[in-house]
């Protein structure tokens, strides 16, 4: 069984080895694969939903959609009325802030 599982050697998707966000990504990849769904880790994906962008980044559903909700939010991607989320803008953002 090929589980498409690869680890990050960069550790980007945060956390330390081990930790309880470390072990439950791989439970995710573990279900995904006893499915048979082509599963994509946060850390890897471009463009993640407000749900994923929460669990990605700690913060919640509803702080993230007021804060994408401004005209001039750089990490927000419309694709009609979805709303997707720039990881990598989303983390430059986050960079930035003291506090949100």
């Amino acid at each position: 069984m090929n589980t498409h599982y690869q680890e990050d050697p960069t550790n980007e998707k945060g956390g330390k080895k081990g930790t309880v966000k470390d072990l439950s990504q791989q439970i995710d990849y573990m279900i995904a694969a006893l499915k048979g769904d082509d599963f994509v880790p946060l850390w890897q994906k471009s463009n993640l939903t407000l749900e994923e962008a929460a669990i990605y980044s700690g913060i919640g559903r509803n702080k993230l959609r007021m804060i994408s909700d401004d005209e001039n939010c750089k990490f927000v991607l419309w694709v009609g009325s979805k709303r997707l989320i720039k990881r990598k803008q989303f983390d430059e953002f986050i960079a930035k802030q003291y506090s949100i």
